[in-house]
């Protein structure tokens, strides 16, 4: 069994990183989600030959890509045979306002956070749909394994993670704890422009516990609590998120 040491565990990868099984963690009254049957990740799109029949192992069936529709056009997945991609497009506001920032000799990394703050909280409002088509199909066995990405898989797909783990159960202590793992996992390839200082390119790259917290908030507000979020937000009502819980879970 695996210690909270030993997770998440991570898929090793050539052309792609940041690419880790959910399974593992702790959720509620003992249980733990079950290994095998839900992955994160940064973008697929330059995976090797080798990577590809490495992820056609993990036998995913479905890819949920988050990634925007001009991100995603001008770097396709390459998946697996077998696996089908699903477009559930959030759209990154960040790299206009940066390109503004870069013209200011006085921006700081203060105010990368700032519009990382902006995009979060957009993430857990104006694109919640996106997130309840995602549980919608990881409703449907027949879609399991799914893996959840976008182009870092660090804010989209960590605020995706998020909610699966907060739904199963997870404590917020053990949802940050997978989140803080892109961290040591990501490689930082995702490309800034060549003139980013570098406390502005660090602030970007990094993960920031406190927008995700801030991103859960705003989730929920509406809905009044989570479970107002999971059931109204999110579409499991409860035989839904039992049955959801039976999927995804084991003792």
């Amino acid at each position: 069994m695996n210690t909270a040491a030993d997770l998440p565990r991570a898929v090793p990868l050539q052309g792609a990183s940041n690419l880790r099984d959910l399974g593992g963690w702790p959720v509620a009254e003992g249980s733990r989600v079950r290994p095998g049957v839900i992955y994160r990740s940064a973008t697929l799109a330059h995976l090797t030959e080798a990577d590809v029949a490495a992820v056609q192992a993990l036998n995913i069936r479905t890819v949920c890509d988050l990634r925007g529709v001009e991100e995603a056009e001008r770097r396709p997945s390459r998946l697996p045979h077998g696996a089908e991609r699903v477009h559930l497009p959030i759209e990154p506001t960040v790299g206009a306002s940066l390109r503004d920032l870069l013209e200011r000799e006085e921006a700081t990394g203060e105010d990368v956070v700032e519009l990382l703050r902006r995009a979060y909280l957009d993430y857990g409002t104006r694109f919640l749909g996106a997130y309840r088509a995602m549980f919608a199909l990881l409703l449907e066995p027949g879609r399991h394994a799914l893996l959840i990405h976008c182009s870092a898989g660090k804010d989209r797909t960590g605020l995706g993670a998020a909610l699966v783990l907060t739904a199963l159960g997870a404590s917020r202590e053990t949802v940050m704890a997978d989140y803080l793992a892109t961290d040591r996992l990501w490689r930082r390839d995702y490309a800034v422009p060549p003139e980013t200082p570098r406390a502005l390119a660090d602030a970007l790259l990094a993960t920031h516990p406190e927008l995700l917290e801030a991103a859960l908030d705003a989730a929920i507000a509406p809905f009044g609590d989570m479970s107002g979020l999971l059931e109204h937000g999110l579409g499991l009502d409860a035989p839904r998120l039992e049955r959801l819980r039976g999927l995804l879970l084991e003792a």
